[in-house]
């Protein structure tokens, strides 16, 4: 028979009392020391980003932008009338000189305008032939009536002085010398009126004649035109270089101003570069600058800075100074570089993603002999195209990463593999 302990159950009830005391602190006690740990860094590949590090010494501000090479001039070829293209000659591309032949247009009104107006100007020149033969007539009779009326004045004359000479000795009446003289003063009038008669007469020749000859010479006016615009029809290049364009097709109606051809000199181009809004404001006209067009490099100067932001970009014209490369033409692609200015003796390093001028970056310093890397607040100060200055944050030798960071800006370390 068992004989029952008094006291064992208490004790046995205080003993896991006490159990669950200690398990709670202890678990509380953990808790608390692993809350305080630090979570570990994360882990980035180290052969995926790129790096580079702060030196002292000369730094090149530049600006980059993509662009074209665009002609200094393009030529355009208008219609000057009314027309319809019936035919084109030659496609985009090929060179050509100032007299070959692009395409025919056609305006049979224009035709028969033409043909109107030379019939005009003949008709002018015949009924101008006509008048001057009928003046002539007329001053020819004027002048034969002038001569008459002299020979008929000059024999008067001389009878009444005869008849004077002999009606002073008696020989002759004087009534008779007195008639004679009559006669001669009447014909001296009548020769004085015909030679007026004559004058006028030819002042009137050249009057008339000059109005008629005006007449035909403004028709010859319109007649050139007309033929002008007629020879117009058959349009021609009109300048040496290379035909970039044709913009009209077979069969279209053009009207005068109509732009039917470009034609543009390959051997004088300029690069046209798109420069962004925050790297334009340091663009000034005269920098110098570099276009690469994949198969060279050219010098030039900035010529031109459109005042406009299209796009966040802002054009910019640079005159090439440099011999053209094998290949370069009218929007061939180029990558352009303009030198703003020169920094001396200033720290710098590779450009790090997303960096801007005179801002603060927080760029990652490799620590620990390269094995890790710690988040750094970098103040920037000039930004070139691969370059950027340092003002505050970064010493000479420093080793930082310039590559996009920012799926890792939470973390203040990260261990590279």
């Amino acid at each position: 028979m068992d004989i029952q302990r008094k006291g064992v159950a208490r004790k046995r009830k205080i003993r896991m009392i006490i159990y669950s005391v200690v398990a709670v602190v202890c678990v509380v006690g953990v808790t608390m020391g692993l809350s305080r740990l630090k979570p570990a860094p994360p882990s980035v590949d180290g052969s995926t980003v790129w790096h580079g590090t702060v030196v002292r010494g000369d730094m090149d501000v530049q600006v980059h932008g993509l662009g074209t090479l665009v002609p200094e001039q393009i030529q355009y070829i208008s219609a000057v009338t009314e027309a319809r293209v019936v035919q084109r000659f030659h496609l985009p591309g090929i060179k050509v000189t100032p007299d070959t032949v692009l395409m025919q247009l056609a305006n049979p009104q224009l035709q028969q305008e033409t043909q109107d107006a030379q019939w005009a100007v003949k008709a002018d020149q015949a009924a101008l032939a006509s008048e001057k033969s009928t003046l002539n007539n007329d001053l020819l009779n004027e002048k034969s009536t002038l001569t008459n009326l002299e020979a008929e004045y000059h024999q008067a004359a001389l009878q009444a002085g005869v008849d004077e000479k002999l009606a002073a000795k008696g020989i002759t009446a004087q009534l008779t010398a007195d008639v004679d003289r009559s006669k001669a003063e009447g014909l001296a009038s009548q020769v004085a009126i015909e030679k007026k008669r004559v004058d006028t007469l030819s002042a009137s020749f050249v009057t008339q004649l000059a109005a008629l000859q005006a007449k035909v010479e403004q028709d010859q006016a319109l007649y050139a035109l007309k033929q002008s615009q007629l020879d117009d029809l058959t349009v021609r290049a009109g300048y040496n270089g290379v035909l970039t364009d044709i913009p009209v097709e077979v069969g279209q109606e053009v009207t005068p101003g109509t732009t039917l051809a470009e034609v543009v000199d390959p051997s004088n181009l300029k690069a046209q570069l798109q420069i962004a809004e925050t790297q334009a404001k340091d663009v000034q006209l005269l920098q110098g600058a570099s276009v690469d067009t994949h198969n060279g490099i050219i010098p030039g100067t900035v010529e031109r800075i459109d005042p406009a932001v299209v796009n966040g970009t802002v054009t910019v014209d640079v005159k090439l100074e440099g011999k053209l490369p094998e290949g370069a033409r009218p929007d061939l692609s180029v990558d352009g570089t303009i030198e703003i200015s020169h920094l001396t003796n200033v720290l710098h390093v590779g450009r790090p993603a997303f960096a801007e001028a005179y801002s603060t970056v927080t760029l990652f310093r490799f620590v620990d002999g390269g094995r890790e890397a710690v988040a750094t607040h970098v103040q920037v100060g000039e930004a070139s195209v691969n370059e950027v200055q340092i003002l505050r944050g970064l010493q000479v030798g420093d080793e930082v990463i310039l590559s996009d960071m920012s799926r890792w800006e939470a973390f203040d370390r990260i261990r590279l593999d």
